[in-house]
């Protein structure tokens, strides 16, 4: 059975949606917004996040792109709001797919087993996944999840293709102007201390798994430096 956070400061609307959700025997794990919705998703654990635009705290954007940073699970939006920008805002923040207020039942449940499919189904087709190891290092490029030993990690997007570029490159240098064209396009339009963050990060989540070896070579870039 899998489990979907709803987040959904409407009562009435939440109701309706949990009840239909349970009908296709899903479990359904309701949070109104105005508590920490990271924090909820860290305690159930959903498969699947269903998520509004409007609600009390932060909005649904805000709340989107916080959840991305931890998960690549699916988040598919489900509001009133049809302008056009604000589905190209929730797909840019991380949304999979975006379902708009009033919604008919079935297309909703058609959806959520799609992204399910896509997610962890026969779609997903973990077998061919795409991959760069290197001493005893693995990671997944379509999940951003690195293994080492028995331990794992997942990365946000951008964790992610900068691991992808150190550990392709490891022993050798990895140069500031690449990873910032690489991960930004343009590198005229993003702050010098961006990338000194985001590094940070990724050295970071590394320790948490036992993966030290990130390097900063001054003026000049990062080398991930690994044991053999």
């Amino acid at each position: 059975m899998e489990t979907i956070l709803l987040v959904e400061d409407d009562q009435q609307i939440a109701l309706l949606l949990k009840e239909l959700l349970e009908r296709y025997d899903f479990k359904v794990v309701h949070e109104d917004g105005l508590g920490d919705v990271v924090a909820r998703f860290e305690e159930t654990q959903p498969d699947v996040i269903l998520l509004d635009v409007n609600l009390p705290k932060f909005d649904g954007f805000y709340w989107c792109r916080q959840l991305r940073m931890k998960t690549r699970a699916p988040i598919l939006f489900i509001s009133a709001r049809v302008g056009e920008m604000d589905q190209v805002m929730a797909l840019e923040y991380g949304a999979d797919d975006y379902i708009v207020k009033p919604f008919q039942g079935a297309v909703v449940i058609a959806k959520i087993k799609s992204q399910i499919r896509r997610a962890y189904g026969t779609l997903s087709n973990e077998s061919d996944e795409r991959t760069v190891s290197k001493a005893g290092i693995i990671l997944y490029l379509d999940r951003y999840i690195v293994e080492h030993g028995e331990r794992s990690i997942e990365l946000s997007k951008k964790e992610g293709l900068i691991l992808e570029m150190l550990l392709t490159a490891s022993p050798r240098i990895v140069s500031r102007g690449d990873l910032l064209e690489r991960i930004w396009d343009d590198e005229a339009f993003v702050d010098e201390n961006t990338l000194n963050v985001n590094i940070t990060r990724v050295r970071k989540r590394l320790t948490e798994i036992g993966i030290g070896g990130l390097e900063t070579v001054r003026g000049v870039g990062y080398k991930l430096v690994l044991d053999k």
